[in-house]
């Protein structure tokens, strides 16, 4: 097969939980493990971190990924889901796996993928660990796909565990409370592995505590280690732009503390809590051998996206007009993008929104400003809401606009509506990112 037909088998044949939702998601590691034992275990033959969380998992990941590959470590990146290509989840020193892999792998194990009946995101984490296995990777950073104690990543043994938050996201699948779904991610904590949790967040901090003292885990709440401080005034133009004046970071957990300046080329003021997960993943690898430095740490941070290939974090899409997209999905990543548009100072915001239909849309819809105009679509996927749905919902919540075509439509519109000074925003969902970076 050729690369595409490869691709179109993988989607067409296998249930892909980005597309169908929940019922490609299958809580069990078993078909991973079979799968991986017939490709002779390539998981067990490089060193790895393996993060978790509700938000901030992909930029952390990332990051740390730049800041290994920067020391001189060749680094394999594994992450979910892609915006553009399929082989943006499997990176090694920020390269993209090659189309052949693709084409090899699945050629190679097709029968095997049949036999075992494999999701789609099993059999890319089968591919992920083989790639990293035959290219030889020090280390590899894996993400999650989706919770923790059950997801198809979860069969490694890493050095170093990561878990950024907990917010709500997935309930129907990883349970409806905030402690329920915390203890789904905790499943990542391994004996004797040391465990960072990014947030300590009073209503689930005991949960991992408890976890990390059952399997004998070191534990630390990266917020507890640093404190970080951005010298230059967000509520300017230059929120939009990344904090390309330097950082004050405080290490708090030296005595007295020590206080470094960065620089992040990544933008958006959430990415500060994210940083301070990545610098006490930085000080665990040291601890344990690695050799990293300061400078490396500057140097990779101040690229993470040349380095990494890292898109759709509050990404500036255009300045005339001022546009600006954001993959944050969930109440609390729809937060975090509320936080950074009031930093910006607009005329009026214009905003380009489309949404899943499998997931309760009314936290995140009573969140969103009033004033705004909307521009609702629907992602160019299965599971995607239909436009018309998704202003029938937004109507509730007071929030008015037009429904589009597309997604490329909604922003043609927005852009077209905008006048000097006005903001426009895409978001609600990845997947409309996707179609715009």
């Amino acid at each position: 097969m050729t690369y595409q037909q490869t691709i179109d088998y993988l989607y067409a044949q296998l249930p892909v939980f980005t597309r169908v939702g929940v019922s490609a998601y299958k809580a069990d590691l078993s078909n991973t493990i079979r799968l991986c034992n017939r490709l002779d275990n390539p998981q067990h033959k490089f060193r790895t971190i393996h993060i978790a969380g509700t938000n901030g998992k992909g930029s952390t990941s990332h990051m740390l990924a730049a800041v290994l590959q920067t020391a001189g470590y060749k680094t394999g990146l594994y992450t979910s889901p892609h915006l553009k290509d399929f082989r943006e989840r499997i990176r090694i020193n920020g390269e993209m796996i090659s189309e052949q892999a693709v084409i090899d792998f699945v050629a190679g194990h097709k029968a095997d993928f049949e036999a075992i009946q494999l999701s789609f995101f099993e059999m890319t984490v089968g591919l992920a660990f083989d790639s990293f296995a035959k290219e030889k990777v020090d280390i590899a950073v894996i993400e999650t796909g989706l919770g923790g104690r059950l997801d198809s990543t979860n069969i490694i043994t890493p050095l170093l565990s990561v878990i950024t938050n907990i917010g709500w996201d997935h309930m129907n699948i990883l349970g409806d409370t905030l402690q329920l779904i915390a203890a789904e991610k905790a499943g990542i904590i391994k004996p004797n592995v040391p465990v960072i949790i990014g947030e300590k967040q009073a209503e689930v901090a005991d949960i991992f505590i408890r976890k990390a003292e059952k399997e004998n885990a070191p534990i630390s709440f990266a917020s507890d280690l640093f404190e970080v401080r951005a010298q230059l005034d967000l509520k300017d133009e230059q929120a939009a732009k990344g904090y390309d004046e330097l950082l004050d970071v405080e290490a708090t957990r030296n005595a007295p503390p020590e206080t470094y300046h960065l620089q992040l080329d990544l933008t958006g003021s959430y990415q500060l809590k994210n940083l301070k997960t990545v610098l006490s993943a930085v000080d665990e690898l040291r601890r344990q051998g690695f050799l990293i430095s300061d400078g490396h740490v500057k140097t990779a941070l101040r690229q993470v996206k040349a380095l990494t290939g890292l898109h759709g974090r509050w990404e500036t899409l255009n300045n005339n007009p001022l546009t600006i997209c954001d993959t944050g999905h969930n109440p609390d990543g729809i937060q975090e993008v509320l936080k950074n548009i009031a930093r910006i100072k607009y005329t009026r915001l214009h905003f380009v929104i489309g949404m899943v239909n499998d997931k309760d849309s009314s936290k995140v819809l009573a969140m969103l400003p009033k004033d705004a105009v909307y521009y609702f679509c629907r992602p160019d996927i299965p599971r995607g809401l239909p436009a018309e749905s998704l202003k029938q919902q937004a109507g509730s919540f007071g929030l008015t606009g037009q429904v589009c075509a597309s997604v490329k439509d909604a922003l043609a519109s927005a852009q077209k509506n905008a006048e000097d000074g006005d903001l426009v925003f895409v978001g609600g969902s990845t997947f409309v990112v996707a179609e715009v970076v």
